[in-house]
């Protein structure tokens, strides 16, 4: 009768090294590779050995399973196996607990080998090994994994997994890298524990400090609570390496905003230990030419995302919008956004249209608490960039100055900011600095202009090439100004309105020069502001206008553009029209062959206005 008593073999865990076995006893393994004396196999991730070719006792291919007999354990450490074919077997599994480095300590293990638990971030194939990159609940980290060159290490293990690492600290092109020898990719409730520990810790870590505003004001005091949340969404996406987005009005107010917190996060991923080149990768920021997020914004956002998600592993973007994103002209690309699920954030200060909160994730707003378009987006995305990290504050502080004097603010904001930063940057210096911005930008078109854009903000601490950049610019804008004046106010029109307002209007597609500075917008911004000083104290309407659009400045009439665009939207048939902008500050879209039925309709409503006693 054949003996059925229990063989029993061992399975070693992964941290299992030759203090946990023992000669004479059976394991089971993972045929590693062949050389003309034997084959070597797999015991632990820690641990191999030989079975030499006298002790095959069947053929075998790589990563086959294989029962081998610990032979002989030799003094240098070798191990000699044989092969063994039991036909009845129980497995016992022998694990070992390893010691679990977090991936902030690495700094201190250079060297040494490591064993952690992480999330997996980033799986980026290079033509030679493959690069994890790890979250845990200390910061992040790059492990490198070979197999052979260009192949695709630890294919079992999946973007977002949770993985149990060990390996070796190294030194490599002065960044701190994980050579891996073992990988596992952790189930079930291995999984959910790290898991769940990694979470809490990175909820925790991403809470703002509780800094106090930079100055007074019931309207961001208001706001605070959603401006912490921003601020903790956008600090827990660096501490996961996720990467982020931002996009921003092509306006100095936008610029300021987009600037101040683009400081913040790239200073807190220097921290965690990026260099610049992955902080600018896991970065990007991009001007929108209009105040809001356009289509041709969001297809060419995906294009890149889902590009860098396929080539590189990369996890899906989050989108900040600032200086846009809070009107019903954002919700196509919105929509767009939510068919892959990206998360977005508003920081903007144009008069909000519910559903848009449908679709983002958080959204900081001046009119949510009873506040204007006065408290500009500059303002708000500084506050923000000081909740990211604190750190930045001094360099940003005088950025919410230039936003409101470049937004023409007439908000208690904006003289409390001047006077923040009074000793070293006066009003005028904030006006030359807001229109180098707009100035650069017009010629930089859809490009960031990074580091132009630092140096005219001082952001680099050079204040001497500041002020000789700036004055130039300044000079040069000015000049490009007074030529277009020249061009543009002869050919304005005036006319009275039934509500007393001074309306004045001027082709500004055939009375001003084309495809240059300044643009439409500002164009009539500038005539705006000319007949504003011609008629002090009086309701001032300028309507700049071309073959499919018009943009319109006001004072002391209140309108409400964004209501005005939809309506007309619908009593025009026909019409094509489109726009947004501000209560009093905005701009119209129209078929070509409408427009005077749309600039009719247009008028008529702002006659209807009510007009602001400025007695």
């Amino acid at each position: 009768m054949a003996n059925t008593e229990d063989t029993v073999v061992y399975a070693l865990g992964p941290n299992c090294g030759i203090e946990d076995v023992e000669e004479g006893k059976i394991y089971a393994g993972t045929v590693q590779g062949f050389a003309n004396f034997g084959t070597f196999v797999q015991l632990s991730a820690r641990l191999k050995g030989l079975v030499h070719k006298s002790n095959i006792l069947q053929s075998h291919e790589e990563k086959d399973q294989i029962f081998v007999k610990i032979v002989n354990i030799r003094n240098n450490g070798n191990i000699d196996l044989a092969e063994m074919i039991p036909e009845v077997f129980r497995l016992e599994t022998i694990t070992r607990r390893a010691h679990v480095t977090k991936l902030g300590e690495i700094q201190s293990r250079v060297g040494r080998n490591v064993t952690f638990e992480a999330e997996v971030a980033q799986i980026k194939q290079t033509s030679g090994p493959t690069i994890f990159t790890l979250v845990d609940e200390s910061g992040s980290g790059n492990a490198a994994a070979f197999v052979e060159a260009g192949v695709r290490a630890y294919p079992e293990v999946e973007l977002g997994g949770v993985v149990c690492v060990s390996g070796e600290v190294m030194r490599r092109q002065n960044q701190l890298q994980i050579e891996v020898s073992s990988m596992e990719a952790l189930t079930g409730d291995d999984a959910k524990t790290v898991h769940d520990r990694i979470e809490a810790a990175l909820d925790a870590r991403a809470e703002p400090e509780d800094v106090p505003l930079l100055v007074e004001s019931d309207v961001l005091t208001q706001l605070q609570p959603q401006m912490k949340k921003v601020a903790k969404l956008i600090r827990r996406a660096v501490f996961e390496a996720q990467p982020i987005i931002l996009r921003h009005h092509a306006d100095a107010d936008g610029i300021c905003a987009a600037a101040a917190v683009e400081q913040a996060v790239i200073s807190l991923m220097r921290e965690e230990g990026d260099d610049l080149d992955t902080a600018y990768y896991l970065f990007k920021r991009s001007p929108s030419k209009a105040p809001f997020y356009e289509v041709e914004d969001i297809t060419r956002d995906l294009d890149f995302a889902l590009k860098d998600h396929e080539r590189f592993g990369q996890k899906m973007p989050l989108i900040v919008l600032m200086d846009n994103g809070s009107t019903e002209e954002d919700l196509p690309s919105m929509k767009m956004a939510q068919v892959y699920d990206l998360s977005m954030i508003v920081v903007d200060h144009h008069h909000p249209d519910a559903i848009v909160d449908e679709y983002v994730i958080a959204h900081v707003n001046p009119y949510h608490v009873g506040g204007d378009f006065g408290v500009t987006a500059g303002m708000l995305g500084t506050e923000v960039a000081r909740l990211i990290n604190p750190k930045v504050s001094d360099l940003i502080r005088h950025l919410p100055a230039v936003a409101g004097v470049g937004d023409r603010s007439e908000a208690q904001e904006r003289q409390r900011y001047l006077d923040l930063v009074a000793d070293e940057y006066s009003e005028d210096a904030c006006k030359d600095i807001a229109l180098a911005l707009d100035y650069e930008q017009f010629w930089l078109r859809f490009n960031d202009g990074r580091e132009l854009v630092k140096d005219i903000l001082n952001l680099k601490g050079n204040r001497a090439l500041q002020t000789r950049y700036v004055s130039l610019l300044v000079e040069q804008a000015n000049e490009a100004i007074e030529d277009q004046m020249a061009a543009s106010m002869p050919h304005v029109t005036e006319e009275i309105l039934p509500n007393g307002a001074h309306l004045f209007r001027i082709d500004v597609e055939i009375f001003a020069h084309r495809f240059t500075f300044p643009p439409p917008g500002k164009t009539s911004g500038e005539i705006h502001d000319r007949l504003c000083r011609q008629h002090p104290g009086e309701p001032v309407v300028t309507l700049g206008f071309g073959p499919d659009f018009a943009v319109l400045r006001s004072r002391g009439v209140l309108m409400n553009i964004p209501k005005m665009v939809r309506e007309l939207r619908e009593e025009i048939n026909g019409g094509g029209i489109s726009g947004g902008g501000h209560l009093v500050v905005g701009s119209i879209k129209f078929v070509e062959g409408m427009r005077e039925a749309a600039l009719a309709g247009l008028v008529e409503k702002i006659g209807l206005a009510d007009v602001e006693n400025r007695a």
